[in-house]
């Protein structure tokens, strides 16, 4: 345990590994939370809509750090097959129309994530050898024709990471979105294009999308289709420096499809 981290009072911390190294199962007596060095202050407005658990309390620590406790929850991460039901459509509903997440995420500074900005992200992320392939040329020029044009009025608050790890179901069969370190303004589209392409099998969009509770429009459609496909070429970028070729063609059948489709619509 970090000494750094002594937050007195008679708790005991136990790491939780993960990928930050900042999450901590702490107990006291018969009491137990879910610690998080220096989370979102985000954290307050999550707990208060219900979308992660209970906030029990925040405290600074002698370092400067601020560590805030959750309610310890018995439970689960989600399934992959999961992911295509109802009730992780109507979560990530509430999470992109909540007013509150909305207004909170600009108090603290929520930067804005655009068309634009992700293929710049993207470009230098794929390997040289990867550039060169033809498929991936032809898809990168069809995102860059087709960017969306949604106005950043119509942004929301986006989780921006919708792993299936991060759902998490309570023993009272009540879900959970946690783990919102990069959280973004940005086209609701963002979140559902990288979920669907996870998750959901193309032929299950449309139903997904009806779940989800937006009217499906072609324009709704063509929008989650230019992020699943942005999506697809950043797991292709990653799965080839990992070397995970299996994943990487997966994704390729996927963007060549998604690509395809995006014309014949």
């Amino acid at each position: 345990m970090d000494m750094a981290l002594d937050i007195s009072d008679g708790w005991s911390l136990y790491p939780l590994g993960g990928n930050t190294g900042t999450a901590y199962m702490g107990t006291k007596a018969s009491q137990k939370v879910f610690l998080k060095q220096n989370a979102s202050p985000f954290l307050a407005a999550l707990s208060m809509e219900g979308i992660t658990p209970r906030l029990v309390w925040t405290k600074r620590l002698a370092s400067g750090d601020v560590m805030t406790a959750q309610e310890w929850l018995n439970g689960r991460t989600l399934h992959r097959e999961e992911m295509r039901e109802q009730r992780v459509a109507r979560l990530l509903h509430r999470v992109h129309h909540s007013h509150l997440l909305h207004d909170m995420l600009l108090k603290v500074g929520g930067r804005f994530t655009t068309p634009a900005q992700l293929l710049t992200r993207l470009q230098p992320a794929l390997a040289s050898d990867l550039r060169r392939h033809p498929l991936i040329q032809s898809a990168f020029a069809a995102l860059q024709r087709e960017q969306p044009e949604l106005p950043k009025t119509r942004y929301e608050v986006c989780h921006g990471d919708l792993n299936h790890k991060n759902w998490l179901l309570s023993d009272r069969s009540r879900l959970y979105l946690v783990d919102w370190d990069v959280a973004t303004f940005a086209d609701p589209a963002l979140d559902l294009g990288a979920l669907l392409c996870e998750y959901v099998p193309v032929e299950e969009w449309q139903r997904w999308l009806q779940d989800y509770g937006e009217r499906v429009t072609p324009d709704l459609t063509a929008r989650v289709n230019w992020y699943a496909r942005v999506h697809c070429l950043t797991v292709i970028a990653e799965s080839y420096h990992q070397q995970r070729f299996q994943i990487m063609n997966q994704h390729l059948i996927l963007l060549e499809r998604l690509t395809r489709e995006a014309v014949t619509d």
